[in-house]
């Protein structure tokens, strides 16, 4: 285990919202709160995450990343997207990362991360990481278009304690690390021409670069660059 401080709890409504309350509380330990099962488990925007009781991985990291400016919040993400795909690259291959930081196995989502910050000045005061990975879980039952486990790749049941301890210590080491090679490499369709939408309707592109501030930048096929930040265009898959 690395030097966060692990809160291992059976059942929460949100380890997200538990490590809010504990940057509320004025905490300047830098935390991780593990819940066995999430009830109201947070997706970006009004998603949730569906999950079965013990059967996932669910922690939220709190950071208190000192002297970093918010202009490098974009770091956070890369760091821990490829601190979770290098940890899983032990398991099964096949492994990207959807922009900003979804975790694929080919065409299916297998993990999640929310990351909210919290700003003083133009630095960051802290940030709350919130990863969700299908692990163990044999089936899905809700809408979400594209969910798969571990657990369906390979038939086999993974240690949460020994992933989650395997991530955790790839991510403090990459945080003081420069990541944005590593991260470029292993995006989603970060090679060839694929459909997107945005508000003016469905286009072929290829990925041509991310931007320091995180910002998703397009090269359509007439050779035009379109500029995206998150939830401004869709992958279609």
């Amino acid at each position: 285990m690395t030097d966060f401080k692990l809160i291992h709890i059976s059942e929460t409504d949100s380890a997200v919202r538990y490590c809010e309350e504990l940057a509320a509380g004025g905490s300047t330990v830098d935390a991780v709160v593990w819940a066995d099962y999430q009830t109201a488990g947070r997706g970006c925007g009004s998603n949730q995450w569906e999950s079965e009781r013990g059967k996932n991985l669910l922690f939220s990291v709190l950071l208190h990343p000192e002297g970093m400016l918010a202009s490098r919040q974009f770091h956070i993400s890369m760091a821990v997207s490829v601190a979770i795909c290098e940890a899983l690259e032990q398991y099964i291959g096949d492994l990207s990362i959807k922009w900003p930081n979804d975790i694929y196995w080919r065409n299916g989502k297998l993990g999640g991360i929310l990351i909210v910050h919290s700003l003083q000045g133009t630095v960051i005061r802290d940030s709350i990481v919130g990863v969700g990975i299908n692990v163990n879980q044999r089936q899905f039952v809700s809408d979400a278009p594209n969910p798969v486990s571990m657990w369906q790749i390979t038939g086999q049941e993974t240690d949460l304690r020994l992933l989650l301890d395997d991530i955790l210590c790839r991510f403090r080491q990459l945080m003081t690390e420069d990541v944005r090679s590593r991260y470029m490499a292993r995006l989603y369709r970060r090679k060839g021409y694929h459909p997107y939408a945005d508000a003016g309707g469905v286009f072929m592109a290829r990925l041509a670069d991310i931007r320091e501030d995180g910002r998703l930048v397009l090269s359509d096929e007439e050779g035009c660059e379109r500029v995206y930040a998150f939830k401004e265009v869709q992958f279609i898959i």
